[in-house]
């Protein structure tokens, strides 16, 4: 098998509304589709980021909470491509969204912050 790029990103929100405001408002994705399921009382919202469709944006009443801070196991954080990180730190604190101090990769000298969702999920924002 040989994988060509990741697909898209599924995230499931505990409130729809405030997460759809976030992702659309706040950090600026596209909406390429919305789709309500009545038969599951679920949306689902198609987000494109940068042109490109990559994150689909679920409710499901009564989903449970998991643990999400970045030493978790399981998904460590989502990281966004930016091409000027102050200007993008700042634009997220303009609206309200407490953000980290920007640190530098040791590794690759980039400079990278996080921030979260709406749900606590962990968001980076990387220098590219």
């Amino acid at each position: 098998m040989q994988l060509k790029r990741i697909h898209h990103v599924a995230i499931i929100a505990s409130n729809y509304e405030r997460s759809k405001d976030f992702y659309t408002r706040v950090l600026g994705c596209n909406v390429v589709e919305e789709t309500y399921r009545a038969e599951r009382d679920s949306y689902k919202l198609d987000l494109e980021v940068g042109g490109v469709y990559q994150i689909e944006l679920f409710s499901f009443p009564g989903a449970p909470e998991r643990p999400s801070y970045p030493e978790a196991r399981g998904l460590r954080h989502l990281a966004f491509s930016v091409e000027n990180i102050e200007d993008a730190v700042n634009e997220l604190r303009d609206k309200g969204i407490e953000v980290e101090d920007v640190r530098i990769d040791p590794i690759t000298e980039k400079r990278y912050t996080f921030f979260q969702d709406p749900d606590g999920l962990p968001l980076e924002l990387y220098e590219d």
